[in-house]
């Protein structure tokens, strides 16, 4: 039987052991266990950035894959590490909000709260729970553990605030919730709330965007606003970056208007 595939996700960086050390871990465990780097450059302790870039993530994999995932900005504290089965996806995570947007996707089907120490590291670190209690626990599930021996069952994840878009009589308003390494602007702004095809304006930071379909429909600097790959309204410079341009960060104000 083919060893499950192990995703990795975190904030750690490349610069450091600490990546390294949880592989460690799962190989010493299941040397036959399959890794899979998603992406360790989660900006630090972001937890909705790491919410957002697993939605987009998590769905393409095949059924059965195992998800760990360390964006744990309280670690040590009191928040819960979950297993949770989303949809045909496995996950490893601490409680923090970080599953939010998966769980929207995908819906939730069995969640387990690990506290069975057996399938710990010896040593757990107060600092370092990635690699002394996930890592570990990710390794004996991928040689065949039931998750019911994981902890007790949950009934529900602890759940972002993630803020949801305004209909306000022929707009919509909604907010800058991301932006991506090309400074494109996401928004919380789903194309579903609007007819397709339909043309309108998107105002942010004082500008107006037009709505295109495709890049290619626009004039190299040109501000434009188009629906993304995620489904979401992104405003962006054609050849560009807008962040750069219009001096926008998270949380910046869009407005939404139909022509």
């Amino acid at each position: 039987m083919t060893a499950p595939i192990i995703t990795l996700t975190t904030d750690f960086g490349e610069a450091d052991s600490y990546v390294a050390a949880m592989k460690g871990v799962i190989l010493s465990i299941n040397p036959a266990a399959r890794l899979v780097d998603l992406s360790h450059q989660i900006p630090p302790q972001d937890v909705l950035h790491a919410a957002l870039f697993l939605a987009g993530a998590v769905p393409c994999f095949p059924s059965g894959t195992l998800h760990l995932v360390v964006v744990d900005p309280g670690v040590g504290t009191e928040r819960a590490l979950v297993y949770a089965e989303l949809g045909k996806q496995r996950l490893l995570a601490p409680d923090n909000g970080v599953l939010t947007l998966v769980e929207r996707s995908l819906g939730v089907h069995r969640l387990f709260r690990l506290t069975e120490s057996r399938y710990w590291g010896t040593n757990v670190s107060s600092t370092f729970h990635g690699r002394d209690i996930l890592a570990p626990v990710a390794a004996h599930l991928s040689l065949g553990i039931s998750p019911e021996a994981l902890g007790p069952a949950l009934t529900e994840l602890h759940r972002l605030e993630f803020p949801e878009p305004r209909v306000a009589g022929t707009c919509i308003c909604g907010e800058v919730i991301d932006i991506d390494r090309f400074g494109n602007l996401i928004t919380n702004i789903p194309a579903s709330l609007f007819a397709e095809g339909a043309g309108f304006l998107a105002e942010v930071c004082g500008r107006t965007a037009r709505s295109v379909r495709t890049y290619g429909m626009a004039s190299s600097g040109e501000l434009v606003v188009v629906v993304s790959s995620s489904g979401l309204l992104e405003v962006a410079v054609t050849q560009g970056n807008a962040a750069s341009e219009l001096g926008a960060t998270r949380g910046d104000a869009v407005l939404i208007r139909f022509e």
